[in-house]
């Protein structure tokens, strides 16, 4: 896990929303420490961790993965609306085929997963570099 917890220790997750949504329409911060579940995007690994709004997720390019460093972030707005994020410095092709599946994931989905990420709760290495996150306006 190294260098990907270096990463994202280093960038602190401390995302700003996008100056271009009403203050009204930004999300607020979460905590998205719960899991890690492992999953396979775009053939290639990711760490999926579900955050404290219970309805978001996270999803950070796992060891190995090409795309590191590499992270999603897939809000869902209290009203049901998604909004699919990414950002790093992986390698484009890789990140660009998660996207693409990560892209038709529908709410029941992502409700899914977070479920699926709360039930692994090992409490792990894997647990300790993920942080309070703003999401931001920037996409994948």
């Amino acid at each position: 896990m190294g260098n990907i917890t270096r990463f994202l220790t280093s960038m602190g997750l401390a995302i700003i929303a996008s100056a271009s949504h009403a203050s009204s329409d930004r999300p607020p911060a979460l905590d998205c420490r719960i899991g890690p579940l492992h999953k396979t995007y775009g053939k290639t690994g990711w760490l999926v961790y579900a955050c404290d709004d219970s309805r978001s997720i996270v999803i950070v390019s796992d060891q190995g993965n090409p795309a590191s460093p590499f992270y999603f972030i897939v809000y869902v707005k209290p009203d049901g609306g998604m909004q699919l994020y990414g950002e790093g410095n992986g390698k484009e092709s890789a990140t660009r085929a998660a996207f693409d599946e990560l892209k038709k994931l529908s709410q029941a989905d992502v409700a899914a997963l977070v479920e699926q990420a709360r039930a692994t709760q090992s409490g792990g290495d894997d647990r300790a570099f993920l942080g309070p996150v703003r999401l931001s306006g920037s996409a994948a």
